[in-house]
């Protein structure tokens, strides 16, 4: 049964399609993987069981770059081209390119069932650049030193750095730096493609678990990525308490829970199905859980934002740290290499990935993409 006619591709019902095209509880609003370019940009703007998850990892794109940009224009901040800011561009790299690669999978997936494939490759691997991208300015940002990081900016104060009172704690524990130092970016790094291989393997086999593999698949590098801030918050603020500094971090805790709830409340989306399992059909255009998913995961991101951009701020009022210098030197700054560097090698290594999971994909869904071109040619799809 089909469900619009017209000059525009018809929509379908889930016994029209291929069986590797249908949503679990999704019955209607489905297109046939035989679009083309032109057909895919223009269903953005029909009700398919697609649109609304374009939309909802489409716009947030601009509502992202509202925020980011606000950074700039603080009193002390150096110029947006600054090394200070390398990690800030590649964090904003990393949710450009998750959100548009998965508002664009969304889109384009109906071109055949090869390019589907290659259109969910491509989304797992910006979510794990992502995770890089975030873990790059948690490290400059939120490492246990990163407050004395020369900033390059025009306020010309010097970071105060004095030592503790005898039998005091120490904000940083020199052997847990061992970890921030030589193991928490490699760490991001080999999480960040451990996911990419889970993930797409789930593309072609384990697809009974898919959902619940692919969701607890990216626990992992919240993990790993998530220690700096784990760390503080397991210890006291490293800047004084009477510092405009620390006024401005005491919002990180609470950015942090949020971004973490967020991230629930869209792994229970993403796994249980919900609200479609209550009633297959009635979701089948809006309101499903795919689409409360993406919303709960730009939310989660935009939190982070804040999150990250509190700490900016604190390190650009130039804080007074309580870490002590005969135990701890300065923290390098953020080189081209070391940001912009590890981010083009970790995406190398992805696209590698992508191209040998997509050539894979080619030989086991070519055949049946040939198959259906013959037996369902563009033009002779009719109402009935």
């Amino acid at each position: 049964m089909l469900l619009n006619c017209g000059q525009s591709m018809p929509l379908l019902r889930h016994t029209d399609v291929p069986s590797r095209v249908k949503e679990n509880f999704i019955l209607t609003g489905y297109r046939f993987p035989n679009y083309s370019v032109k057909d895919c940009l223009l269903s953005a703007f029909r009700p398919t069981n697609e649109t609304g998850n374009f939309w909802t990892h489409f716009l947030p794109v601009f509502i992202f770059a509202y925020y980011f940009v606000e950074v700039f224009g603080w009193e002390g901040a150096p110029h947006a081209d600054s090394p200070f800011f390398y990690p800030l561009w590649n964090y904003f790299i990393g949710v450009f390119c998750l959100l548009m690669a998965s508002s664009m999978a969304h889109l384009l997936n109906s071109m055949s069932l090869v390019v589907r494939e290659v259109c969910f490759f491509v989304d797992y691997g910006t979510i794990s650049s992502y995770t890089v991208g975030s873990s790059l300015a948690y490290y400059y940002y939120i490492h246990p030193r990163a407050g004395i990081v020369e900033t390059g900016g025009n306020n010309g104060s010097q970071t105060d750095l004095k030592e503790e009172p005898a039998g005091s704690l120490s904000y940083a524990i020199p052997d847990f730096c061992v970890f921030f130092e030589s193991f928490y970016i490699p760490s991001a790094c080999l999480v960040a493609i451990i996911c990419v291989l889970s993930c797409c393997n789930t593309r072609q086999r384990w697809r009974r678990h898919r959902y619940l593999i692919r969701t607890f698949v990216f626990l992992l590098p919240f993990l790993v990525s998530s220690t700096p801030i784990f760390y503080r918050l397991l210890t006291r603020s490293p800047y004084s308490t009477t510092s405009s500094s620390f006024a401005a971090s005491t919002s990180t805790a609470g950015f942090f829970y949020r971004h973490c709830f967020w991230l629930l409340v869209s792994a229970v989306f993403n796994i249980s199905k919900i609200p479609e399992r209550m009633a297959p059909g009635r979701f089948d255009i809006w309101g499903h859980s795919h689409q409360w998913f993406h919303c709960c995961t730009f939310l989660s991101i935009l939190d982070e934002l804040h999150l990250i951009k509190a700490e900016v701020k604190a390190i650009l009022l130039s804080p007074t740290l309580l870490l002590p210098p005969a135990t701890l030197a300065p923290l390098p700054g953020p080189t081209i290499t070391s940001t912009y560097g590890v981010m083009l090698l970790l995406q190398t290594t992805i696209i590698s990935i992508i191209v040998w999971f997509s050539w894979h994909a080619n030989c086991i869904f070519g055949p049946e993409r040939d198959k259906l071109a013959k037996e369902h040619p563009r033009e002779h799809l009719k109402c009935h």
